[in-house]
């Protein structure tokens, strides 16, 4: 997966123009809900105060810029040679120095949208800094049967165990979510993607999920989330803290456009 959004912004493939029509303005009577004013409302509605996001957000921060000085990313990030010379090989977003008290002085991204008349629950603590940041990135990963790979003489490093693919909620008429993945308590590690704090926060809330195996090296809010390459993103640093830590299974979820959301179960080998 690729993806530059510095370069193709989001929704500037729509050039202006309405990408929906009017089908669903009748299916969805109010229109579709954004994707920061969804994380508003699970903020609210699992009643996660603006300390608290940004309490993940700043961890997220800690978690990585630790792992990035240990070298934890060393085998997930390819080089890249510049025409100066010199190397480009590590997340430009990751921000040691990242406090709560730093966060807290940020100003809400999404106040003062239309939606706040809507959903009267809201209350304003999506900002900059407890979101994932716009990021280019590309990411690969090479899959095939086990067939495949001792006929080309390969060694596997990971197995899919189970995979759950484009599982939805409508945050706007339920309260109970179904982030609910095949997560258990045998997994020693869980990636589920930062594009809003509100978001992993919730799925740990409803699961139990212990804190201390979601997102071990940090996660969007600091890595970056470049949307196509997410996936393959978080499968890499999934699987290298499995082979660093000696852990055996891992679970990881993001979502997908449109609200949708997929999980997988990895066993490592």
């Amino acid at each position: 997966g690729v993806e530059s959004m510095s370069r193709a912004p989001m929704f500037s493939n729509t050039q202006g123009k309405d990408a929906y029509g009017e089908r669903i303005e009748q299916r969805y009577p109010g229109g579709l809900i954004p994707q920061g004013i969804s994380a508003e409302i699970i903020a609210a509605r699992w009643k996660f105060d603006r300390t608290a996001l940004d309490e993940f957000a700043a961890l997220s921060h800690q978690r990585a810029a630790a792992a990035a000085a240990d070298g934890a990313f060393a085998r997930e990030i390819v080089p890249v040679a510049l025409p100066d010379g010199g190397v480009f090989a590590t997340d430009e977003t990751v921000r040691a120095s990242t406090t709560v008290e730093g966060l807290s002085g940020l100003s809400p991204a999404f106040s003062g949208h239309p939606a706040g008349a809507r959903f009267s629950e809201i209350e304003w603590s999506i900002t900059a800094g407890n979101s994932s940041p716009l990021t280019d990135g590309a990411s690969a990963t090479l899959i095939m049967s086990e067939a495949a790979a001792n006929r080309l003489g390969l060694r596997p490093r990971a197995r899919r165990e189970g995979l759950v693919d484009l599982v939805g909620v409508d945050v706007v008429d339920r309260q109970a979510t179904a982030f609910e993945h095949p997560a258990s308590g045998r997994d020693d590690a869980h990636e589920v993607n930062e594009a809003f704090a509100p978001v992993p926060l919730a799925w740990a809330h409803d699961l139990a999920a212990d804190p201390e195996r979601l997102n071990p090296r940090g996660g969007a809010i600091a890595l970056g989330h470049p949307l196509g390459a997410s996936g393959g993103r978080l499968l890499a640093t999934m699987l290298n803290y499995l082979e660093d830590t000696g852990g055996r299974y891992g679970l990881q979820t993001m979502c997908e456009g449109g609200g949708m959301a997929n999980a997988t179960v990895i066993e490592r080998l």
